[in-house]
């Protein structure tokens, strides 16, 4: 149980990059009110948290209903999760993700804290595969509350990263952030390999 919860936490925290977020905000909240800014710090995370939460609570059933195993979902999962850790250290993801933030901005998004604060750049494809491969393995039972727990406490850190946003871009600065996501790309990209071993090993374990 432990180590499901210790694993469950840094797959979703790597994945989401609270840290990593922070140039995205700041770029898509510049020239705002501060009462403004936290508020979408504090609505944007909770937005993200009620959809992950949706999809781990349906999850195995929107599996199950499209006719998709778990191993095969490992599989896939694992791949997607492998192309988020490779953008992670080959490209330059906090700064990308600034630059969707102005492009959202300038095609007038009625809503940041939604768009594109919340979808795609915390709910995106990596968070919602990851949040179905967790609760896929955790099934209905009190596991599946761990992932929940997960899913809330990384949102929260997003919050606080968002709130403390000013400070940590003047700590860490390009050269710090750039250094921050090629490392949590390179046990992404670990994680990511495992659920595609697992997935294997499920598949062949029958003919075994």
């Amino acid at each position: 149980m432990v180590d499901f919860a210790i694993s469950a936490f840094v797959t979703l925290l790597l994945v989401v990059d609270p840290v990593g977020l922070v140039p995205a905000f700041l770029s898509a909240t510049h020239g705002m009110s501060e009462h403004d800014r936290k508020t979408i710090a504090t609505r944007a995370p909770l937005i993200a948290a009620a959809i992950l939460v949706t999809l781990a609570l349906c999850g195995n059933w929107l599996l199950h209903q499209l006719g998709i195993g778990i191993p095969a979902f490992q599989i896939a999962g694992g791949l997607l999760l492998f192309g988020v850790s490779y953008r992670m250290i080959f490209g330059d993801r906090p700064y990308r993700d600034a630059r969707e933030a102005d492009k959202a901005l300038s095609e007038h998004a009625h809503d940041i804290a939604v768009f594109p604060l919340a979808i795609p750049l915390m709910a995106g494809p990596g968070a919602i595969a990851t949040t179905l491969l967790l609760s896929s393995a955790a099934g209905p039972t009190p596991r599946l509350i761990i992932v929940i727990v997960t899913i809330l406490l990384v949102c929260l850190l997003c919050m606080l990263c968002f709130r403390l946003s000013s400070l940590i871009a003047r700590t860490l600065g390009r050269t710090g952030n750039a250094v921050l996501s090629r490392l949590l790309g390179i046990l992404l990209a670990a994680y990511s390999v495992q659920f595609v071993l697992d997935g294997i090993t499920a598949v062949r374990a029958p003919s075994l």
